[in-house]
């Protein structure tokens, strides 16, 4: 399989787009493609696209951490 190649719309002209700047030291964040189901891992500031298929539907994974809540 390929992995998904974006285009600037102009071929062959050398136009380049800007590239988002992305924190080395954030964490990634894990989400899973709506379309091919894939894992893909996303950093601050990183296009939300798939990698393998360009979706642009991504869901949040549900955290490993206990989470517990208080009801009245």
């Amino acid at each position: 399989m390929s992995g998904y190649q974006p285009t600037n719309g102009a071929t062959g002209t050398g136009t380049t787009q800007a590239q988002p700047v992305v924190d080395e030291r954030s964490r990634a964040v894990t989400y899973s493609c709506g379309d091919c189901d894939q894992e893909v891992q996303l950093k601050r500031g990183e296009p939300i696209r798939c990698r393998n298929c360009g979706h642009r539907v991504l869901y949040k994974q549900r955290t490993n951490r206990m989470v517990q809540f208080e009801a009245r």
